[in-house]
């Protein structure tokens, strides 16, 4: 699901304004956003419960990553889930 409060919809897939508005358990919360924007995210992550917060190529915030693994959240940063999945085996 895609994540925006600007848009409804994105590439025909519901668009939330906010984590606490989807439906379901959130595995990962992928932020592709300013810096400053990042401890916000981590905030409401926290609050859903989601399993991961992943920091794209470029984003990296200490105090917010360290916010989240005590509150038992995975925490990537300064990495491309696409790069990082093209590592995995082949099967």
């Amino acid at each position: 699901h895609h994540g925006n409060p600007k848009y409804r919809g994105v590439l025909g897939k519901t668009c939330y304004a906010t984590l606490r508005a989807v439906p379901h358990h959130i595995d990962i919360v992928d932020i592709f956003r300013n810096v400053e924007a990042i401890p916000a995210i981590v905030d409401e992550s926290i609050a859903v419960n989601a399993g991961c917060v992943w920091m794209q190529l470029g984003l990296a915030h200490n105090e917010a990553a360290s916010k989240a693994r005590a509150a038992g959240l995975k925490v990537v940063m300064n990495h491309c889930t696409k790069i990082e999945h093209g590592k995995l085996p082949k099967d």
